[in-house]
């Protein structure tokens, strides 16, 4: 059985060699508390059986087909899948309904859909507006097991009835050819699709030694989901391809964080620069020190907070930076100032701060982020916009669209995106900032501060608004926050409005979704308070 497991396309890909097939690789918590274990003998059957069942749905090389799924081993078996049938898997955040949900099937073409049974409604809701599209099948897991619908195929009853055998003649992966879309956060408007290659397998995998340094004693965590490139590239291939074990948690929970990883004693996470806050926000405990991790792995700290989340939980935090087209910076613990995401791994890539003629900037003068491969072409594939992937590796470098700066030892900083930042009376104001001591009021359990146009008129000006949202079982106290504001911040950084909500809209990657507040701000409105 090793041989054979060890053949499977996606475990070529990743660079992995299974000594031990009967071994856990993958542990999936799901939100009740229990758990399912999934061997790499259990991946591979499945994997297998999939790759059956797809090309009995007329899914075959190059196509294309959908999931919709929070984390789970379905998940996975449909990534794979994709690979062992030369395939394209679309992995859709299972969070979009409407016209978002609609578009990224529609502007892939899929020919197929796996759903989650919680997310069927969402797609009924508008598969009417999708063309040439045929449910697969339904994985029920939030209803465990109970038919909700008998229009559709149900996942687990195709995987059983389908050979666990390999399909034929797909055993060298091409690693060149189309492996996943993955759809952009579409803050501005609608989503980019993506095309990555099967090669991005290897360089995940790679990235587990190089840039990770992962070693064979860590368990790896992670609660962001797989249809993000951060939990691909972080937590499950390098797991994979290193022989060490992940646990997923079927979605990011702040407050269960730490008790998942005591429980399954885990020494690394992935995190979002938002959810780190959102943690560090949550009630301090005697036992925060009390947990096995050794590392935590982040992509946007606060460095507001870098210092404090370190010192609290008695961890250390290897910042890095990074976008699905490309771009790669680390600061691994010990390496660089905090607040820094560090700089390109040597002799891989390469990184410029640059104005609007592509002219490099001194130390401390804020540009755009651009990048290169050291060896290769650096490119982009925008599905269906070709000019846009031009437009983005113009001249050979990837354009970030991130304002940041260097310092005088060549540690880079992020600043703003580019067309943002927010500026009040000439100086700039440093979010994070106002948000940690915001956060810190046990009544706040998420704030979000952003821009809106000065009332002044003041061209480039900002008015400050910080969305609040409550602890469970809290009503904030906007009193004792505006003491607070006044008594530990600058005038020019005191929020100008307060924005109460239930919860703080986000992308799949955890950002908070300014635009969403913005649009829904009404300075007028019941939810919002003058300071």
């Amino acid at each position: 059985m090793t041989h054979e497991v060890n053949a499977l396309p996606a475990f070529k890909a990743m660079g992995a060699t299974i000594t031990e097939p009967e071994k856990t690789a993958l542990v999936f918590v799901s939100k009740d508390g229990s758990h399912e274990n999934v061997s790499y003998e259990d991946i591979f059957t499945n994997v297998n059986r999939l790759s059956h069942a797809l090309i009995r749905s007329g899914i075959g090389k190059g196509d294309r087909f959908a999931v919709v799924m929070r984390n789970h081993p379905e998940f996975i078996y449909s990534l794979f899948a994709a690979l062992s049938v030369g395939a394209v898997i679309v992995p859709v955040d299972p969070r979009s309904k409407g016209r978002k949900l609609a578009f990224q099937i529609n502007n892939t073409r899929s020919k197929g859909i796996i759903l989650e049974d919680d997310f069927l409604g969402n797609y009924e809701q508008v598969k009417s507006e999708i063309k040439d599209t045929a449910v697969i099948g339904v994985s029920y897991k939030s209803h465990h097991g109970v038919l909700v619908s008998p229009d559709y195929p149900v996942l687990s009853e195709l995987l059983d009835s389908a050979s666990t055998s390999p399909v034929d003649g797909n055993e060298a992966p091409d690693l060149n050819a189309p492996a996943q879309i993955i759809h952009t956060s579409g803050t501005t408007g609608d989503p980019k699709g993506v095309v990555l290659k099967g090669d991005r397998f290897f360089i995940y995998g790679m990235m587990a030694d190089f840039l990770w340094q992962y070693t064979p004693d860590d368990i790896l965590y992670t609660g962001l989901s797989m249809t993000h490139g951060n939990a691909q590239s972080v937590t499950i291939i390098p797991a994979l391809a290193k022989g060490i074990k992940a646990v997923i948690s079927e979605q990011f929970t702040k407050s269960s964080i730490w008790d998942i990883c005591r429980q399954y004693n885990c020494t690394s996470f992935s995190l979002l620069g938002g959810m780190m806050a959102g943690i560090y926000n949550e009630t301090p405990k005697g036992t925060d020190k009390d947990n096995p991790v050794r590392k935590v792995i982040s992509a946007g700290t606060p460095r507001a907070i870098w210092t404090d989340f370190e010192t609290r939980f008695d961890t250390r935090i290897h910042e890095w930076y990074a976008a699905v087209e490309g771009g790669l910076a680390h600061n691994p613990p010990g390496f660089g100032p905090v607040g820094s995401f560090g700089k390109p791994p040597e002799g891989i890539m390469e990184i410029r701060v640059v104005d609007e003629q592509d002219n490099d900037l001194a130390p401390n003068e804020k540009g755009e982020l651009i990048s290169r491969m050291v060896s290769g072409k650096t490119e982009v594939n925008y599905l269906g916009k070709e000019k846009a992937s031009e437009d983005k590796t113009r001249g050979g470098w990837l354009r970030s669209g991130d304002i940041c700066h260097r310092d005088e030892e060549g540690f880079l900083f992020f600043d703003f995106r580019k067309g943002g930042g927010l500026r009040r009376q000439g100086d700039f104001v440093q979010p994070d900032l106002v948000e940690k001591i915001i956060g810190s009021d046990p009544t706040v359990s998420e704030v979000c501060v952003y821009g809106i146009a000065a009332s002044s008129g003041a061209p480039g000006e900002s008015d400050l608004v910080a969305a609040l949202a409550p602890c469970h079982g809290h009503d904030i106290a906007i009193d004792d926050i505006k003491g607070m504001c006044r008594k530990e911040l600058e005038r020019n950084c005191q929020p100008s409005y307060f924005q109460l909500v239930d919860a703080i809209p986000k992308t799949i990657s955890e950002k908070p979704l300014e635009r969403v507040l913005r649009d829904q701000f009404d300075p007028n409105g019941a939810n919002v308070i003058l300071f």
